[in-house]
């Protein structure tokens, strides 16, 4: 699908959500080093678990709400609360105010709005792309998130240090613009058969109700659960990204080299060896997203996922092996690589499970992978405090491989199940 056949909404998003993106990558990567720094990592590891409690919740409502008030005004309200928690952020962290607990909870409202904005956003990208094309559309917002990954924490390591006050400020300032676009030149997308499917709905408890029916449903498709189930665990592992790897390079990487050019010496500490990495990632993303999808899409799906899941597990057993700053590169291009092989497969594995009427509930569920996924994956801070690194990085890597082996049995019962469909 040639980008100048793009539905309106879509091309709107793209630019808008890349320039979000950017600003928002130039400080988020080094909040985990700020909490940590804040609060200990213990206490820190605690907290953002506890924040991503209510993202889970959120995650939940907002493909409810995404199907029953629509898309486009979900985004509309998610993105504009967004800016407004940016903006608080800013004061916590700003010359005349210092606040690590405001801006924490700054920092949860955040998660929780994203996590109503993101269902009816994918919900969106299904509803005006044909299925043939899905796959290669979300492959391309998918890069246009990791282009940011690559330009953000750059500019972060440049401005972030003495200018975080403005930079708070600029995304917040950017997320409600971002709404505004929205508003004025998106259009709704929900289908007719959802809109119909939810003017039923009447007092508040109705809506509970049907909500809670309608998750139900979702629950006893036995294999979106195991999809669920498998992605949580791979979370684990993809998830360290920006929680355990920041603090784990700042702790181990002292002032290595990483280039000789005649006389000049080019070193990195911890917290430059963290952005060299996580630029690295973003940068393999942008440039080969697209490429790795539409080689992947030649394999079955059920190979492509479990084989990612292997590759997560060695992946981090590389990183939990090295503290040298090329060790951690070679670590990050294996990462990567699992990353890529399923980045665009994702989405429309989920679109094909779900029904037309509740697109915005499946893709909520699937985020659960995220959402839980980002609870529970903050543990790892304070286990290294107990643990140590070294098996820390052992156990994610196992429940990477749990993850590969649910994925096995998951796609085993999928190919069943159309099997039986084609004989009936």
């Amino acid at each position: 699908m040639r980008f100048r056949d793009w539905d309106q909404n879509l091309k709107v998003r793209l630019y808008g959500e890349a320039l979000m993106n950017i600003t928002f990558w130039m400080f988020f990567p080094f909040l985990t080093i700020y909490f940590a720094e804040s609060f200990g990592k213990g206490k820190a590891g605690f907290l953002l678990i506890f924040s991503q409690v209510f993202s889970v919740f959120a995650n939940l409502l907002g493909g409810y709400t995404a199907d029953r008030f629509g898309r486009k005004r979900m985004m509309v309200i998610s993105a504009f609360g967004q800016g407004i928690a940016f903006l608080v952020f800013a004061y916590a962290v700003s010359p005349w105010y210092t606040s690590p607990m405001l801006g924490f909870i700054c920092f949860a409202l955040v998660g929780v709005f994203g996590s109503i904005y993101w269902p009816a956003s994918q919900a969106m990208v299904a509803d005006v792309v044909p299925e043939k094309d899905r796959s290669s559309v979300f492959a391309i917002f998918y890069t246009s998130i990791n282009i940011a990954v690559v330009v953000g924490p750059i500019l972060g390591a440049i401005f972030y240090v003495k200018y975080r006050f403005e930079l708070m400020v600029a995304v917040g300032i950017i997320s409600i613009l971002l709404a505004l676009v929205l508003a004025k030149w998106t259009r709704e997308t929900v289908p007719a058969s959802a809109q119909k499917e939810r003017a039923a709905d009447g007092k508040w408890y109705d809506f509970l109700k049907n909500q809670l029916a309608d998750y139900k449903v979702i629950v006893q498709d036995k294999i979106f659960l195991m999809f669920i189930v498998a992605g949580i665990l791979a979370a684990q592992t993809f998830m360290q990204l920006d929680l355990l790897f920041p603090v784990y390079t700042k702790d181990t990487v002292n002032n290595q080299t990483v280039l000789e050019l005649g006389s000049k010496i080019f070193t990195v500490n911890g917290e430059q060896a963290f952005g060299l990495i996580l630029s690295e990632n973003g940068l393999l993303v942008a440039l080969f997203t697209v490429v790795v999808t539409k080689y992947m899409i030649r394999f079955r799906e059920r190979n492509v996922f479990l084989v990612s899941s292997i590759i997560y597990a060695v992946a981090i057993l590389m990183f939990g092996a090295t503290n040298w700053i090329w060790g951690l590169i070679a670590a990050m291009a294996v990462f990567t690589l699992a990353e890529l092989m399923t980045a665009g497969l994702q989405q429309t594995f989920i679109s094909t499970l779900a029904p037309e009427h509740m697109r915005g509930q499946y893709f909520a569920a699937a985020s659960l992978r995220y959402t839980i996924g980002r609870t529970i994956a903050p543990i790892s801070i304070p286990l290294t405090v107990w643990i140590g690194y070294g098996w820390t990085f052992i156990i994610l890597s196992i429940l990477a491989l749990f993850s590969a082996g649910l994925y096995w049995v998951m796609f085993r019962m999928y190919e069943n199940r159309k099997a039986a469909e084609k004989m009936v």
